[in-house]
């Protein structure tokens, strides 16, 4: 089973703005990296990852569900379609992409085993 609601990864065209909006809404930069993207969270609710992308792409939202272990868990078939099964991440996680029966596409991210 997942967990709730881990992370809201955010494409932007203006890193500084929509990091802005987020703080101006009590978020707080916990880190911002080298390539206009940074975290911020507020309280113990899910963070929110924004990335900026060249202006001709159109900015996406992604929710990221929790999973405390990669390696029991188990989606439900056929209702859950694994589209691509759990990776590790560069950005320090474990992450599965799945479908919904109207075909979204979902993330699932889970802890990397130490």
């Amino acid at each position: 089973m997942t967990e709730g609601i881990e992370a809201v990864f955010l494409e932007t065209h203006n890193f500084g703005k929509a990091a802005g909006f987020f703080q101006a809404l009590g978020y707080e930069l916990e880190f911002e990296t080298d390539h206009a993207s940074g975290m911020l969270r507020n309280g113990d609710g899910p963070y929110v990852f924004i990335s900026e992308i060249p202006q001709d792409r159109e900015p996406q939202t992604q929710i990221a569900f929790k999973v405390a272990d990669a390696d029991v868990f188990r989606p439900a078939a056929p209702l859950v379609e694994v589209v691509t099964p759990f990776e590790d991440t560069h950005y320090g996680t474990r992450e599965m992409t799945v479908r919904d029966p109207d075909g979204r596409v979902w993330s699932l991210q889970a802890p990397l085993k130490k």
